[in-house]
């Protein structure tokens, strides 16, 4: 995974798959990933409509370079597996499995993706949205060809039976299992929804909490969520600024023969140059993609 090349995924936007015009207004929206979604966003009566329209987009290759994820509906629902057959014939950068709880639910999709054919390029992402799921966090983050946890924090409040509350108490723990198994087999780690979605400071507070636990971004409900979501979870200016010279002077330093730099009148070491490396490659992969989008 160290070797994959570096995607931004600060804003990860949920749209209904059954909407013909929200897939379209989507190719515009300055989103890092889109989930075109077969599941919850569906009704029962769309879900076979919504399967044809998400295909034939991703098919046309309609989102540009941002990542583009299909979530599916679970195997165990009349419709998932005619779900993940034609989203592996359609290729999207992942498909993302609802209500994960053990490591089988992932190998269960991947043994249709592999005989639809899937390319390799196309990954598995899982929703971590159920107590048994988190509590399997760690066997669930060893399954092959699984590159990401997407919190799924609405439904994990609820079979908490739970609240929402400003400093998240409720369901920190669940964070914080899925972020170290997440971090400990080379994941990336997605937080869940903020469901005010014209609330732009508690939206804010609640990424800038998210960005301190090292969470890579977060998943929205709604457009309105990008620009606040985007800023919060991309390094500033002055940050790119310093992790520039934290570079600059430890390898100064190293061509001395010397193991350690100050910058700022604060000591730097390896483990701060490979962050202030990892940063400044994940600015150029916004640049980039902003760039496509523009």
């Amino acid at each position: 995974m160290t070797d994959a090349p570096v995607r931004p995924r600060r804003s990860v936007l949920y749209m209904p798959g059954a909407k013909t015009r929200a897939l379209e207004k989507a190719a515009g929206l300055p989103a890092d990933a889109l989930i075109l979604d077969l599941e919850d966003a569906t009704g029962p009566t769309e879900k076979d409509l919504a399967r044809d329209l998400v295909v034939e987009k991703v098919k046309a290759k309609a989102f540009g370079k941002r990542e583009v994820i299909i979530r599916v509906n679970g195997l165990d629902t009349q419709w998932g597996e005619a779900d993940v057959r034609a989203a592996a014939k359609a290729g999207p950068d992942a498909i993302l499995v609802p209500k994960v709880s053990s490591p089988d639910d992932i190998a269960a999709v991947r043994a249709i993706m592999e005989e639809e054919g899937a390319p390799e390029s196309t990954k598995i992402w899982a929703m971590m949205e159920t107590p048994l799921g988190i509590l399997n966090a760690q066997a669930i983050a060893q399954a092959p060809r699984l590159t990401c946890f997407i919190m799924g924090t609405n439904d994990l409040v609820k079979e908490l039976n739970a609240a929402h509350t400003p400093d998240r108490a409720p369901v920190l723990a669940s964070l914080s299992i899925c972020l170290l198994a997440a971090k400990a087999y080379g994941l990336a780690c997605i937080d869940g929804v903020y469901n005010a979605f014209k609330d732009d400071e508690g939206l804010r507070a609640e990424c800038e909490k998210g960005l301190a636990m090292g969470f890579d971004g977060k998943t929205l409900i709604h457009p309105l969520q990008l620009a606040v979501t985007n800023e919060v979870f991309a390094p500033s200016q002055a940050d790119l600024d310093l992790y520039a010279r934290q570079v600059a002077a430890f390898e100064e330093t190293r061509a001395k023969g010397e193991a350690v730099a100050v910058v700022d009148g604060k000591i730097v070491e390896n483990l701060h140059v490979e962050t202030a490396k990892a940063r400044l490659a994940l600015a150029d992969a916004i640049k980039a993609l902003e760039a496509d989008l523009a």
